[in-house]
């Protein structure tokens, strides 16, 4: 494959010496080397096939970072960096120390936010704008978001203030009538109305034309221009949300035409008002796999590039579990509903939705609503499981109390990928939820270590009263020991392994693979006994107090930051009953960790199974447990 010329990009300054009937042979280059790296590396393939020519056009019309352009959750941002002197890092792309799946300040002067969560960009790049505009400064800011990322109450908050606000921020809509599943909701309905608007461009362009043409008759003439355009855009497009607060609209333009983007984002970088320039796109442009599934080649892991398949594990991982206890539960109770913020697939909620569509229900990237209407759902009398990762749990903390804990309302939460996330950084882990929810009132915390343990404590969740919370790590579900299928007792957890041991490790469920591997590593010098939580919250304290009397160390363990965590707590509590007893928590740092594998990410945060063996060593030198032997 010639790659020399995307190999000679260096900057965006290099991209607009090219002659523009290159530009069509440099996008497929720079879908091939896209999709090559993430059928090796995993990543982000749908939404950024789909960014190629509109990534062209705005680098070769707009001066970065000059002018800063601000992309809205950044997993498509992949042809950005190639473009902007990344090409020879690019194969490193989301591995340990390499380049980040997102934008990342650290890596590029051309990337002007960390972001990774979504809905954020008009809010950033209006700030970035006004801060520009009160200290003289020059430069156009660009926020480029994409139709699913509108569904979020940020970006309409923050259009609400940028028509106000600002005179020159230029919005540009990445319409692919795709989040990470088909949008859905009255903004799609919205924007597919707007998809009829052209006419009023095309008209708009040659008026335009004749009226500069004309001598100027004075201030009336212009009143009535003004006055007439307004008309027509009223005609022409009906009610436009963007128009209604303040901004002018352009398009839809075609996200795959270079020639016809940067005409307008021409025209548009001189506008002296806030715009809208609405662009349509298909997500997987260029891969057939990815323009057919779109939704499966959002976040994909690597896969073969001939056939699309990923290689896939024989054990089920933690949210395949969960997958099969909503369908199960959901065939036995009819109350039992599904809640997402356009997370269907990656939260395991395709099987339900198919099952049962009357009480599945997608509330588009809206966690903060998500939470809400469910506890109106469980207030209405249903039993509503609002599925959402732990990272974008962090954007609906305040519902979560409020709203669902306050009023002690029948509300589980499904908190996929707790505890360290691999390859996604800083932005995806899951490490701070345990922290947040720990203080709140009436909540219960659970966490499952093994596939029978998820099913035993599921059902218990179903049964139980009040805010129940279920986390569990992106990670394949270990074996399954004897203990997990006995029932649940509130604020109790087991025993999986009880030799004897003069130590005893207490770990949460999400770090329990790593534990059981340590001690079966341990066991052929020493026994170490393992202790499963199975709840965070509430814990029966005199049951634990009862648990770690006879031994002489207690180990605790817990895949959450260890600030506010259950590890600190249960530790304070053993060491006020048994001061003489050797306590030692392992958690993750006040720290934000980047991408990487798990067992890296692990690595880095010292709680790995060499590190958790390393621990229980010097924890017996300490009280001379090896001069006993």
């Amino acid at each position: 494959m010639n790659i020399s010329i995307l190999e000679n990009i260096k900057s965006p300054e290099d991209l607009k010496k090219l002659d523009k009937k290159k530009l069509r042979q440099l996008a497929w280059l720079l879908r091939q080397e896209i999709i090559s790296v993430v059928s090796e590396n995993g990543g982000h393939l749908a939404s950024n096939l789909g960014v190629v020519e509109l990534t062209i056009a705005l680098h070769r019309v707009f001066k970065s970072p000059k002018d800063a352009i601000i992309w809205d959750v950044g997993h498509q941002c992949y042809t950005h960096k190639l473009l902007t002197g990344r090409f020879n890092r690019f194969n490193s792309l989301r591995k340990l120390g390499g380049l980040s799946g997102f934008p990342k300040q650290s890596e590029s002067e051309h990337d002007f936010f960390d972001t990774g969560h979504s809905s954020t960009s008009i809010s950033s790049a209006l700030g970035l704008n006004v801060a520009r505009r009160l200290q003289g400064q020059g430069g156009k800011v660009v926020a480029v978001i994409g139709d699913g990322a509108l569904t979020g109450g940020m970006a309409l908050e923050a259009l609400a203030h940028g028509g106000q606000l600002s005179n020159d921020l230029i919005v540009v809509l990445n319409d692919n009538d795709m989040s990470i599943g088909k949008n859905t909701g009255a903004i799609a309905v919205h924007l597919s109305k707007l998809t009829t608007t052209m006419h009023y461009q095309k008209f708009r362009h040659y008026f335009d034309k004749i009226v500069a043409g004309i001598p100027f008759f004075g201030s009336s003439l212009t009143r009535m221009i003004f006055r007439l355009k307004r008309g027509l855009k009223g005609l022409f497009y009906g009610n436009n949300l963007f128009v209604d607060l303040g901004f002018e609209y352009v398009g839809p333009l075609d996200g795959h035409n270079i020639s016809e983007m940067e005409d307008v984002f021409l025209k548009v970088k001189n506008l002296k008002k806030p715009v809208v320039v609405h662009v349509k796109t298909k997500k997987g442009k260029g891969f057939l796999f990815a323009e057919n599934d779109p939704a499966n080649f959002h976040g994909i892991g690597p896969f073969n590039i001939t056939d699309g398949k990923v290689e896939k594990s024989e054990n089920y991982t933690f949210t395949e579990v969960f997958s099969m206890l909503m369908t199960e539960t959901g065939r036995k109770n009819p109350k039992l509903a599904a809640v997402t913020a356009a997370m269907t697939k990656g939260t395991g909620l395709s099987g339900f939705r198919k099952m049962f569509p009357e009480r599945f229900f997608d509330v588009g990237i809206a966690e903060q609503h998500e939470v809400t209407f469910a506890a109106g759902l469980a207030k209405g009398g249903l039993l509503p499981v609002a599925a959402l990762y732990s990272t974008f749990l962090q954007r609906a903390i305040d519902q979560v109390i409020h709203d669902v804990a306050l009023q002690n309302l029948h509300v589980i939460f499904a908190l996929d990928r707790a505890g360290p996330v691999p390859h996604d950084g800083e932005t995806h882990q899951g490490l701070f939820d345990i922290s947040l929810l720990l203080p709140v009132p009436n909540i219960k915390i659970l966490s499952p270590a093994t596939m029978k343990d998820f099913q035993r404590l599921f059902d218990y969740a179903c049964k139980t009263k009040g805010p129940v919370v279920i986390r569990y790590p992106k990670a394949v579900c270990p074996p399954d020991e004897p203990p997990f299928n006995q029932s649940v007792k509130e604020g109790e957890g087991v025993f999986v392994h009880k030799d004897g041991s003069d130590l005893l490790i207490i770990c949460t469920g999400g770090i329990f693979a790593e534990v059981q591997s340590a001690a079966n590593s341990i066991s052929r010098k020493r026994n170490v006994d393992i202790y499963s939580l199975r709840f965070i919250k509430p814990v029966n304290i005199k049951h634990i107090l009862n648990v770690v009397l006879p031994y002489r160390a207690v180990l605790f363990i817990e895949d959450g930051i260890i600030t506010g965590g259950i590890g600190k707590k249960l530790e304070s509590i053993v060491n006020k009953e048994f001061p003489e007893k050797i306590t030692k928590v392992m958690a993750f740092s006040e720290k934000f960790y980047p991408q990487g594998s798990r067992k890296e990410i692990l690595n880095m945060a010292k709680m790995s199974r060499e590190h958790i063996e390393k621990t229980v060593e010097a924890m017996r030198w300490e009280y001379g447990a090896y001069y006993d032997m």
